[in-house]
């Protein structure tokens, strides 16, 4: 089976793909959330691994649109501790290279332990240990297990939380999407925007008991003032309540549409 994710090796992604993945399972590495999703929508692969949400710095934009625009399933997810050490090759360098995300969960740390070194943002985590690696005067932050070779840690667990953990969605081709599990994800696009919207489409899930893990809006693309909404629902669509509650949304949402990415179970991974 071939499992898609974010490269290169060493990032926290792969670490997750690492987790779905069997023994004899090939992983393949993708340069954006967009071509993973797009790669199992046509069936390129069997399965992709894409963040969806950090504890700190909130949902991924970029797998919320992606999900939008393709028609996939979720059929698990995956939840990881994120572990940030301060990767170089001594304790003297004058850059710190990482991604965005991870740059921006350790941001406190930065700024109180290493105030005049330069931020650098890049594509992966692994990018800039990467560059750690081949120039001295760099440090990256990742997983402890990366300091390899001349690199070593100079200090470990430097995010600003001690929960720090990401969310990955563990993606399939749409006919894979199942009733079964804990939990449900779906997108609503309304085709309408009056006042109460967004409360008459809570309600039915509110009146059945049912507790919403993640609510998030992104705009359509179509036109400024067009959204559509991102719910995590903590049931699956065995339940009746669940199904009543997604079918009162889809009457709701009749000028628009709504997607059932399916019911999955959660997996922590250490």
């Amino acid at each position: 089976m071939r499992t898609v994710t974010l490269g290169p090796t060493g990032t926290y992604s792969h670490r997750a793909a690492g987790a779905v993945a069997g023994d004899d399972d090939e992983i393949e590495f993708r340069e954006s959330v967009r071509d993973i999703v797009a790669a199992v929508a046509a069936g390129e692969a069997a399965r992709g691994v894409v963040p969806i949400e950090n504890s700190i710095e909130g949902s991924v934009t970029e797998t919320l649109d992606a999900l939008a625009e393709f028609d996939v399933a979720v059929v698990r997810e995956v939840i990881t501790p994120i572990r940030h050490g301060l990767l170089a090759q001594s304790e003297s360098f004058e850059t710190v290279a990482s991604h965005p995300q991870a740059l921006a969960q350790c941001r406190e740390f930065l700024a109180e332990a290493y105030p005049d070194a330069d931020v650098e943002a890049v594509a992966s985590t692994a990018a800039g240990v990467d560059l750690a690696r081949e120039d001295a005067s760099v440090a990256g932050i990742g997983h402890p297990d990366n300091a390899t070779g001349a690199l070593r840690v100079v200090a470990e667990d430097i995010q600003d939380r001690r929960s720090n953990a990401t969310r990955f969605f563990v993606l399939a081709p749409r006919d894979e999407r199942s009733d079964a599990g804990a939990k449900t994800s779906l997108i609503v696009s309304p085709g309408a925007n009056y006042p109460g919207l967004l409360l008459e489409l809570l309600t039915p899930f509110a009146e059945r008991d049912l507790d919403f893990t993640r609510v998030e809006s992104r705009p359509t693309g179509e036109r400024l003032g067009d959204y559509l909404f991102h719910f995590d629902v903590a049931g699956g669509l065995f339940e009746d309540r669940t199904r009543e509650a997604v079918e009162a949304v889809e009457e709701i949402a009749d000028d628009g549409w709504v997607r059932r990415l399916g019911s999955y179970d959660v997996e922590h991974v250490v």
